[in-house]
Order: structure tokens, then C-alpha cells, then sequence
């Protein structure tokens, strides 16, 4: 396997005639005694863009960005530069412009750069056979007319299921990041980033109506990938079983009932309405409704949620390290119903007494860091999945969601299911459509009474928003039953 340093040196460093000791430089101007924390974030990435339709790519695109953000940090204050100009005079203006934010309310001169040392840099190290996914590039795994072929297939395969399928619709995506961060700590870190994802939107007409269905799947890996186990011609059949199902669903029934929510993607809820709220930049500022409340007990006792960076398997939110440069780690948020900890950057960390628990995360090199989620997921408890489906006398099933919104301070949330079924009688019965599931994450929490023995994890396709930053992110959570929530719909 490829050594990661080798590959950021050769991709970051190498190309500009730059060095590490260009970058203890930069960071000896971005730092002096009155800085708290200092930073270099280098990137490099590629991307590319599918778009088929009517057996036509209609949309397509490949985008090359390149850059370095440069952060000082003094108390509360942030002082944050960068460019995509990878000159060691380009470096050296941003990093004072970063330190002189920082400094613009204090007194100048009462330091010098020369006074202050940056400690010497050490490598963070990696067992090449702990990797959590492999070191490669998608895009150059498969030919343009490999990845072209492939969506005209899947676009048959969609057809082919029923004489109802009317459009479909394909988009493929794929990505390959380089990242190298130096810190005032002495440390240097690295990390080589492949990600893939596959969308399959398929609209069904049976003669009086129009429904729809998608089905997406992702992973850190090459696009081989989404051939593996037929996966990607899988995905675009279950998008045409989506469709085909909603053209026999009834209106959604309205009112407070128990709902079942399913395996997997119905994680998305704890991801939104709880996980946002226990970052630890809402803890810090007292925005969040978990603030003071560690050691509590807020939830069942058969509710153990955790935020998983180091999961294995090419999960969607897995990184090897954090983009401050910190080993990502298994953080317990919720132990047996009682509140434990936090999700941490450095900044909230160091601000609020704690160590960052690896949840620094930033979109590219043109934003600063904060507390977000990898891969969030409730471990499973004992019952079986028909135990509490036989459960529920009258109430929802719901499976997968196709949008909501979240109010993340508050975890007020409403969330449209993109396919969901009635229970009735301890029995799955008929399709519905136009549920909407009402609520907020306290009182979800509150309201879990069975957590299944069957934890499933997203399909991998998750994507994370938050000031105005987009991040890869998975969810996961086995059944659940919910005593109360509320269903809006049209029924």
C-alpha cells in the first residue's frame, strides 16, 4: 500500500517547490505567544459528475481544486486566511493576515515572531493494514466510456423491471482528496480520501397518477465498488420497486401514533434532531437542549448511541484522522439511556476544558473547522424485529425519507418518508404516502420503548449540512419503536 505522506508530498508539497520546512516557516508567522492554537490545512482534490438520462449523459462535469487554509486562534477569536495560490510567499501573507485578525484588538509589538518557537513536527502514524478505506482514486479506476456504460445498464435495468417506469434518471459522482495538516502542537498528519456514490430516481405512471422512488448507495472506495454483488444494477431495481410501491399507496392517516421506524437510514432522525445537538459548539454556547445535562439519563436503557469515526467498511463518514489533524475515535454520546459526552473540535474543546474527540471537520481549505459528526448510529438491543412489529396495534412503519427539516439548536424536526407502511393489528399492511413524521429528538428519546437486535447502517450516500459547510456523514440505528409521535399526512 502506498505510504499517505508519500503521496500528500508528492501531490501538495512537490509540484509548487514547496517543503515541510516552508511550512514550519508559515506557521512560525501564523503563531507568537499570544496565540493559542495554530494551523496549516493543504488539500488537494478531484471530482467528477454524471448525469444520464433518456440513455443520454446530460450533465457532466470535472472540477480540480487546490489550496491552503491558514488558522490562528487566541481565546474565542479565529483569525482564518486562505488561497489556492501555493507559493511560499502566498503562504507566508496569508498566515499573517490569519495571525493579524487574531491581534487586531491587542497591542502590537508586545511579541515577536523570532520570540516564539514552533515545536519541531512528528509525524502521525499509520498502520497501512488499519487504514479504514483504500488509498486510491476513483476517477481513474474506470474509463469514461467504462462509466458511461455502466449508467446506460443500470437506466435498462431500471426499464426492464415494469412497463410502468416512465424516466429514469442516474447520477454517478466520484472524488479523490489529499490532505496535509501541520499544527503549534508539533504535529504533522495526512490522509488520502476516495469517495463514490450512486442516485437512482425513477418515476412510475400506471395511467392516473405519477409516483416516484430513489435509491442511492456510496462508499470510501474505488467505483469497482458499485459492481461488486451487482450493487449499483440493485439500487436502480430498488428504486423501481420504490416507484412501483407508491403508485399503490394510500393517503398517509393523520394524528399522534406509534411508529416503527425501520433499520438503517431511518437514522437520519437521531443524526438531525439529536446528534447535531451534543457538538460541542452548541454545548459551549448554551444553545443546545443536552447542555449540563451529562450524566442524566434521557432516553431507555436499551439506547446506546455512538459517533463512530474509525468504522470499517468504507463507511461515508470515516476519516483517519480529523481535518485538525486528530486521530479519529468511537465517542459514546448516549450509555444505556444516560448522557455521557460530547462531540468536540479543538477550538469548543480546549474552550470548554476537553480534549477533541476527532469530530473536526471542514468542507475544503476555504473553511474553518467545527464540531461535526462521522458516522452516528444506536447499537442494538434484544427484540427481534417481529416482536415489535407484532407490538403496535395501529401506527406507521416507516422505512427510508426523501427530505425534512431540522431545527438544530431545538431538534424540532419534520420529515417526509419516502416509503412507509401501515401497521395494523401487529401486521404490516398497505403502502402510504404523504407521511410526515412531526416531532423533536428529546422527546423521541424519551419515547423509544423497544430497540431491535437488527443495527443497519445508510446505504452510504449521506452527506451532512451545517454553516453553510456540506461533509460526508453516515447514520445507522436497528428497528425502533417509537410509543408516540406525531404523523402528519393527507389521509
Amino acid at each position: 500500500m502506498k505510504d499517505i505522506y508519500e503521496i500528500a508530498n508528492n501531490t501538495l508539497l512537490v509540484p509548487y517547490g514547496i517543503t515541510e520546512k516552508h511550512l514550519q516557516q508559515t506557521l512560525q508567522h501564523a503563531s507568537d505567544r499570544s496565540i493559542d492554537m495554530a494551523d496549516i490545512f493543504l488539500q488537494y482534490s478531484h471530482r467528477e459528475k454524471w448525469y444520464l438520462e433518456d440513455g443520454i449523459v446530460k450533465d457532466g462535469s470535472f472540477n480540480i481544486d487546490c489550496g491552503v487554509g491558514i488558522r490562528s486562534v487566541s481565546d474565542v477569536k479565529t483569525g482564518f486566511a486562505y488561497t489556492n495560490d501555493i507559493t511560499v510567499s502566498s503562504l507566508l501573507k496569508a498566515a499573517k493576515n490569519a495571525k493579524s485578525v487574531v491581534n487586531s484588538t491587542q497591542l502590537e509589538g508586545r511579541v515577536k515572531v523570532s520570540d516564539f518557537l514552533v515545536k519541531p513536527h512528528k509525524r502521525n502514524m499509520y498502520d497501512v493494514n488499519k487504514l479504514l478505506y483504500p488509498v486510491c482514486d476513483p476517477i481513474s479506476s474506470w474509463t469514461e466510456k467504462d462509466k458511461v456504460d455502466f449508467l446506460k445498464y443500470l437506466e435498462s435495468g431500471a426499464y426492464s423491471q415494469d412497463k410502468r417506469i416512465k424516466r429514469v434518471m442516474i447520477r454517478l459522482k466520484g472524488e479523490y482528496q489529499v490532505i496535509l495538516i501541520l499544527n503549534n502542537e508539533g504535529v504533522i498528519s495526512a490522509d488520502v480520501r476516495p469517495l463514490v456514490s450512486l442516485s437512482v430516481t425513477v418515476i412510475a405512471n400506471d395511467g392516473k397518477r405519477y409516483e416516484s422512488g430513489y435509491e442511492g448507495i456510496g462508499s470510501r472506495a474505488d467505483y469497482n465498488f458499485l459492481i461488486n454483488d451487482d450493487k449499483g444494477f440493485n439500487c436502480a431495481k430498488e428504486a423501481a420497486r420504490i416507484a412501483l410501491l407508491n403508485l399503490e399507496a394510500v393517503n398517509a392517516p393523520v394524528g399522534v401514533m406509534p411508529v416503527v421506524l425501520a433499520p438503517g437510514f431511518s437514522g437520519t432522525i437521531l443524526h438531525e434532531a439529536i446528534g447535531h445537538g451534543l457538538e460541542g459548539d452548541f454545548i459551549r454556547k448554551g444553545t443546545s437542549v443536552f447542555t449540563g445535562r451529562v450524566g442524566e439519563k434521557i432516553a431507555n436503557s436499551e439506547c446506546t448511541i455512538v459517533d463512530n469515526g474509525k468504522l470499517s467498511g468504507g463507511a461515508s463518514g470515516s476519516i483517519n484522522v480529523d481535518d485538525e489533524g486528530t486521530p479519529t475515535q468511537c465517542n459514546v454520546l448516549i450509555e444505556k439511556g444516560v448522557l455521557k459526552g460530547f462531540m468536540y473540535d479543538k477550538l469548543n474543546a480546549r474552550l470548554t476544558g476537553n480534549k477533541s474527540t476527532g469530530n473536526g471537520r471542514r468542507q475544503s481549505y476555504a473553511y474553518i473547522p467545527c464540531p461535526r459528526m462521522t458516522n452516528t448510529y444506536m447499537l442494538p438491543g434484544k427484540h427481534n424485529v417481529d416482536e415489535i412489529i407484532n407490538s403496535v396495534k395501529k401506527g406507521i412503519y416507516a422505512v427510508s425519507f426523501s427530505g425534512g427539516e431540522v431545527d438544530i439548536t431545538s431538534g424540532k424536526f419534520v420529515f417526509a418518508t419516502n416509503e412507509a407502511y401501515l401497521i395494523e393489528n401487529g401486521k404490516i399492511s398497505y403502502p402510504i404516502k404523504n407521511a410526515m413524521l412531526i416531532g423533536d429528538g428529546m422527546t423521541v428519546l424519551t419515547k423509544i420503548s423497544m430497540v431491535g437486535n437488527d443495527l443497519k447502517m445508510d446505504s452510504g450516500t449521506g452527506m451532512c449540512g451545517k454553516a453553510g459547510q456540506e461533509v460526508p456523514a453516515g447514520v445507522g440505528q436497528p428497528t425502533l419503536r417509537v410509543d408516540e409521535l406525531t404523523v402528519g399526512g393527507t389521509g
